[in-house]
């Protein structure tokens, strides 16, 4: 039976390996935010702003800049998936982000200039499910760790 001690994939902490996930998952999406066909009205994304009307999967409302903020995301967890520190600190302060986000798209009105991501009702409900889940991530998979340190 081989293992990947050589990529270090099993040297990985679970942390880790959920960083390297959700990051992954972020490029995922962000690549698909600019796909015709799995993003509907394709032709009608904009930069910024409320008025894009591209849905990805037919749900979410996205523009160029909600898609490259989800590369960039992305790219962030990958790169921060190498230690376990900075795993944790993607998974919870990105889980805050999403936090606040999900905050800001009750508070601002979808079709206000402040709307300039834009975000709807099915953004709205995904950024509480993805901030509570990735701060869970975080401090379920560290937990006991700061206990060994001491």
């Amino acid at each position: 039976m081989a293992t990947h001690t050589s990529t270090g994939i099993a040297a990985r902490s679970n942390v880790q390996k959920a960083s390297l996930a959700v990051g992954a998952v972020f490029l995922l999406v962000g690549v698909l935010g600019f796909v015709p066909g799995i993003t509907a009205n394709f032709d009608q994304l904009h930069l910024a702003g409320h008025h894009s009307e591209a849905m990805l999967l037919g749900l979410f409302q996205v523009s160029a800049l909600h898609n490259i903020v989800h590369l960039l995301f992305g790219a962030a967890g990958v790169v921060l998936a190498k230690t376990a520190g900075g795993a944790r600190s993607f998974l919870l302060y990105g889980g805050i982000i999403y936090l606040v986000l999900f905050v800001y798209g009750l508070v601002v009105p979808q079709d206000s200039a402040g709307n300039f991501v834009p975000l709807n009702g099915f953004d709205n409900g995904l950024h509480l499910l993805l901030g509570v889940g990735m701060v869970a991530l975080a401090l379920v998979l560290t937990k006991g760790r700061a206990k060994a340190r001491a």
